[in-house]
């Protein structure tokens, strides 16, 4: 073997000792930590979650830690985990929604007034909700798809428009509760309530928790919601790749759109009443479920479920502290400490893919 053998030989040696030192300081302890929140964005949110049930047990005791008082929180965060679930679908196509509230009131005010104004069926005026909500979905598709124009603007406008057109078409009118029972009950559905034990729930919860059971699914096990991801990680590759991102967004909105006014329909379960000015922070509080849940902001990671989690946070804080007698301010410091420290993590976890 020549001398310049030897040192080829010699240069080999050190790239594989290199390479081999780089895969060990990976597999650290930290490095495997990051590379787990990575694979599951959810863990730290159902992490959250766990303990803040633990430490508020503990603090209040049965008061807290029993069926009926879990169970409330459920009922108190079925519309934002509702919603919620709507706008983790446009964010992890790198997308916002502000509108998402808009178009789950106009829905439910269109269910309520094409029943009682026009005196149309109540199962045609919710089929009509549905589509109302499903057609703002296409129009905020269509604009940020075919027209490129950015989904914050596009949402800040039609959430303006949704909710003008809301008033002046109820003329700021509000369906009692009474009405509504007497003549078109099925518009209060989702707030019929059934016991399990001491564990109180309604037809809303139940809701809540199968669609995001049956969007997870789709999203990981089907092309579609791989697609979604792939628009949301980068939209570019994703076109030279095949997928048909204009569809892609539009069928996002759309869902989005109709979820929204799934959402409606269980707000007047909710309170009983068709209400125009109810559920107008809607869009806030969904965006504070999605960021506590693990849904990073800049698209194509995280998990639908971590969405629900993030919702059942605000709950059981909201619940806990109210229960402690603490002022409600608290409740938004604490919400806004998790918010700011959700996506510091989701910072930290996103340099696994750097």
């Amino acid at each position: 073997m020549t001398d310049t053998d030897h040192y080829e030989a010699s240069v080999r040696e050190k790239r594989a000792e290199t390479v081999a030192e780089f895969h060990e300081d990976r597999s650290s302890p930290l490095s495997r930590l990051q590379h787990a929140l990575h694979v599951t964005p959810a863990l730290v949110p159902l992490i959250v979650l766990l303990a803040s049930i633990v430490i508020f047990g503990l603090l209040l005791g049965s008061r807290f830690f029993s069926p009926f008082a879990l169970t409330l929180i459920l009922q108190q965060v079925q519309i934002v985990g509702i919603v919620a679930a709507a706008q983790s679908l446009v964010i992890l196509t790198a997308g916002i929604d502000l509108s998402v509230g808009a178009i789950m009131v106009l829905s439910s005010v269109v269910m309520g007034q094409f029943t009682f104004r026009y005196g149309i069926p109540a199962p045609i005026a919710v089929l009509c909700g549905l589509t109302v909500g499903t057609a703002c979905g296409f129009v905020n598709g269509w604009l940020v798809s075919v027209m490129r124009l950015p989904p914050f603007i596009v949402t800040l406008g039609s959430w303006q428009i949704f909710l003008a057109t809301n008033y002046l078409y109820s003329a700021n009118e509000t369906i009692r509760a009474q009405e509504i029972e007497a003549a078109a009950p099925i518009l209060q559905i989702f707030g019929a309530k059934f016991q399990i034990g001491g564990a109180v729930f309604t037809v809303g919860v139940v809701f809540m928790i199968a669609l995001i059971l049956v969007l997870g699914w789709v999203l990981r096990h089907t092309a579609w919601g791989r697609h979604v991801y792939a628009v949301g990680d980068d939209a570019e590759a994703a076109q030279l790749s095949g997928v048909n991102v204009k569809r892609t967004l539009v069928s996002v909105y759309m869902l989005s759109g109709l979820i929204c006014a799934f959402a409606g329909w269980a707000l007047i379960g909710r309170i009983g009443s068709v209400s125009p000015t109810s559920g107008y922070d809607a869009n806030i509080e969904s965006i504070t479920a999605v960021v506590i849940g693990g849904i990073s902001l800049f698209g194509g990671r995280g998990s639908i479920m971590g969405s629900l989690f993030g919702a059942l946070i605000v709950g059981v804080f909201s619940l806990g502290l109210r229960l402690l007698g603490a002022d409600a301010q608290w409740t938004y410091f604490f919400i806004g400490v998790l918010i700011i420290a959700a996506v510091a993590v989701d910072q930290w976890i996103r340099k696994v893919s750097a």
